[in-house]
């Protein structure tokens, strides 16, 4: 890797299909649409690209998302071609991946591309009810009604509260906080205003989560273009730099008693490294974009990414510190609560048009550094990126 503080590469084209809550066509379709749209962004031509990484949600059919979307999209010069699975991390990890081969010699330009098609005629919720195993003990979270990710993150959720003896509000302040973002920006899917009182009255999921703790799925799809730190110029006014990188597995959160009763977050060690390669602190950060499948999530990140001491990001979020306005912008688009779920690529979409300067109402001032974070499973699988505006920090 490049020296501390010096980019090792950029992305350099951002492309989205239409995103609806209506079927609109297959992954496949709408990640062929997503690519074209980011190497038209990018000025690039279907010649110019010779790396292609793919990522579907791991709860979709391992067909939806074929290595031969290489043939839909015309792409005859491929010296880099792999699906990336790492669950919620792995938009990230793609970046992550993408940066290597570059610095490798292996590829000059790579597509990263994620679709997903979770909400059909019965509606989002039942593409997620899945038993999310966190026992470790094959069919135990089915027998004993745990279905889909709600409840696994409820029980890590309401255990980090317990014991810091917190309210559910901290859970609502973050809700609230991506809501006064996602009013800013109009392609964010849930606008209406909303406060503490209209989150206590929306409707219980499962304890302690209400409707506005999860994650809002559309269908759609967002492709980026990665290139060299060098080249970058040549080909977009605004890249958005790749300073630091990191991954941190910990293992399972059904692991969580041999923590003092919280869940091993890896997210810790992934900021470390990234934090490390860039040559920076969490003080340095301008901006965060979090995934967030969960209102949780966003404080458990505050808290492992080092914004926040253990058992204050609640205080922190309610404060107004993350929202318009506050000391440290996260989820400046509305994140997943109130601007969409696609998994990672909503906050690393988010960065890069925040880099770009093509926020609108929602555009930070101070855009010189922002964290990208993806998670998966349970709180089980972490990636992080450093993204910047200048090539050297």
């Amino acid at each position: 890797m490049g020296k501390q503080g010096s980019a090792k590469s950029a992305i350099v084209g951002l492309g989205l299909s239409e995103l609806s809550r209506e079927s609109i066509g297959s992954s496949r379709k709408l990640a062929a649409d997503a690519v074209r749209d980011a190497m038209a962004d990018a000025g690039l031509r279907p010649c110019d690209v010779d790396g292609l990484l793919i990522n579907r949600s791991p709860l979709a059919d391992p067909d939806s998302m074929p290595l031969t979307l290489q043939d839909d999209l015309q792409l005859a010069n491929l010296r880099l071609l792999s699906g990336i699975e790492g669950q919620g991390s792995s938009a990230v990890q793609m970046i992550q991946y993408a940066t290597g081969a570059i610095e490798a010699g292996m590829a000059a330009t790579v597509v990263c591309v994620f679709a997903d098609t979770p909400v059909q005629s019965q509606g989002g919720g039942q593409a997620f009810a899945a038993p999310l195993a966190i026992s470790g003990i094959p069919g135990w979270e089915a027998r004993c009604g745990l279905y889909g990710a709600p409840g696994a993150y409820a029980l890590a959720a309401d255990e980090y509260l317990s014991h810091y003896g917190l309210d559910r509000d901290c859970l609502g302040a973050v809700a609230v906080a991506d809501r006064a973002w996602a009013m800013r920006n109009p392609q964010a899917f849930l606008r209406k205003p909303l406060d503490l009182l209209q989150y206590r009255a929306s409707p219980w999921v499962v304890e302690p989560f209400r409707v506005l703790d999860c994650a809002y799925p559309v269908n759609g799809a967002v492709a980026v273009v990665v290139t060299s730190a060098r080249r970058a110029p040549d080909l977009t006014e605004r890249p958005a730099y790749v300073h630091g990188m990191g991954q941190g597995h910990a293992g399972s959160a059904a692991q969580a008693e041999a923590q003092g009763g919280l869940p091993p977050l890896g997210a810790r060690l992934a900021g470390q490294i990234a934090y490390h390669m860039a040559g920076v602190e969490p003080g340095d950060i301008a901006a965060c974009q979090f995934y967030e499948a969960f209102s949780i999530t966003t404080l458990l990140g505050l808290e492992a990414y080092g914004f926040c001491e253990p058992g204050t990001a609640g205080a922190f979020v309610k404060a107004g510190e993350t929202s318009p306005g506050g000391r440290l912008p996260c989820n400046t688009g509305g994140g997943h609560l109130s601007g969409y779920y696609l998994q990672g690529m909503t906050p690393l979409a988010e960065a890069l048009i925040q880099i770009r300067r093509q926020g609108g109402e929602r555009q930070l001032d101070n855009v010189a550094l922002q964290l990208v974070t993806g998670n998966g499973g349970c709180l089980d699988y972490h990636a992080a990126l450093l993204l910047g505006s200048e090539p050297r920090l």
